[in-house]
């Protein structure tokens, strides 16, 4: 293994702990954003003016709000990163990704609507207003008639449905039925509980992993009462806690890349 650091980026205590149980490698933890310098090819990373460094590996599992000079730094260092550095990036900011998704996913063929700030959005159906960079359910709002933007805000038609999280952990996937309370169901609710996997949405988060380089991703989905499917949104840092069986295979999988050579 070597001496040099394999750092670790927004995993909170229990998993890096677990994960020092499970590695030989020399781990070095930032449960919080760190600050990222560049020298001749090299990462290092550090607070407070401390730094560790040069970096061999980085994991990288947490949103931070300006987090996105950061993950550039990672791209144009070119290391190991899991998951991939230009993935991550691709995902940062959110109303862009759903862009790059368009392109990839079968099932996002949904129109949307876009207001930049300073202006008023007008429709004739209920809506949705998502903006900011937040995911389980902050930054989003229901709406009839007309919204006020204050910052790029997506717009798309408010749809009925089982709101679906198909979540990828290298080659193993899952599908959660989301449970959230009200309108607002694509969050973790009490009620989220695994089910079967869909062949098709499997096919199409496996298309998004493989597009944006991924190995850790997940994807919700609406589907409706009529069996149509329609792409929320990509999430490229998912919950990997919440289900034991979903942890184990996470802590796995970082354990077995941080292991290779």
């Amino acid at each position: 293994m070597p001496a040099e650091p394999v750092v670790l980026i927004g995993l909170d205590p229990p998993e890096t702990n677990d994960l020092r149980r499970r590695c030989a490698a020399r781990l070095l933890t930032y449960p919080m954003l760190p600050h990222a310098q560049l020298r001749a090819g090299e990462l290092f990373l550090g607070r407070a003016g401390v730094w560790d460094g040069p970096v061999t590996k980085v994991v990288y599992h947490g949103i931070f709000e300006d987090d996105l000079p950061t993950l550039a730094a990672l791209a144009l260092w070119g290391g190991p990163c899991l998951p991939s550095a230009h993935g991550l990036l691709d995902c940062r900011p959110r109303i862009p990704n759903l862009a790059r998704c368009r392109r990839v996913s079968r099932f996002a063929g949904l129109p949307r609507g876009y207001a930049g700030p300073g202006t008023t959005f007008e429709t004739t159906v209920p809506s949705v207003a998502k903006w900011g960079e937040w995911h389980c359910g902050e930054g989003k709002e229901r709406f009839d008639g007309t919204w006020a933007a204050t910052e790029p805000t997506l717009i798309e038609p408010f749809l009925d449905g089982e709101a679906v999280r198909v979540t990828a952990i290298g080659d193993r996937l899952w599908q959660v039925c989301m449970g959230g309370d009200g309108w607002k169901k694509s969050i973790h609710g009490a009620g989220a509980a695994m089910m079967s996997l869909d062949a098709e949405l499997a096919d199409d988060v496996r298309r998004m992993r493989d597009h944006f380089d991924l190995a850790v991703c997940a994807a919700d989905y609406i589907v409706t009462a009529a069996g149509e499917k329609h792409l929320l949104e990509l999430n490229h840092v998912p919950n990997v806690t919440e289900f034991p069986e979903v942890r184990e295979a996470y802590l796995s999988h970082v354990a077995d890349w941080v292991a290779q050579v």
